[in-house]
């Protein structure tokens, strides 16, 4: 027994982990550190499809506030539209010159590799 009111029966708990140790639970055994259950591709189309939905009823209540008729004039030629309809048009030609320039990128990565994987090792 000591004389230190203070000092308490327990012995101290120990110190946390290192934060690159995998974390034990009660038992001592260690878990597993990925989920059985795996993502699929059907999972993240899913997603993507809900994602998809989501935005495009999104964009179609941005065309049904802007219907507002605007002129547009390029290269001699003149139009009207209504607002909301030609920032969708814009924003769906950025999409497509986007798409278009990873898709160059795509097949100049893809043929360098082919040529590198018949001339290298």
């Amino acid at each position: 027994m000591s004389s230190d009111p203070f000092a308490s029966a327990e012995p101290p708990p120990p110190p946390p982990p290192p934060f690159d140790a995998p974390a034990t639970p009660a038992g001592g055994t260690a878990s597993p550190a990925k989920s059985a259950v795996h993502r699929t591709r059907a999972a993240a189309l899913w997603s993507a499809l809900t994602l998809g939905f989501l935005i495009l009823i999104v964009l179609l209540i941005f065309i049904a506030q802007n219907t507002e008729s605007a002129a547009f004039q390029f290269l001699g030629w003149q139009w009207s539209l209504p607002l909301g309809v030609a920032i969708l048009f814009a924003a769906v030609a950025g999409g497509l010159l986007t798409v278009a320039v990873g898709a160059v990128r795509i097949f100049q990565l893809r043929r360098a590799a082919k040529k590198n994987l018949k001339g290298g090792v």
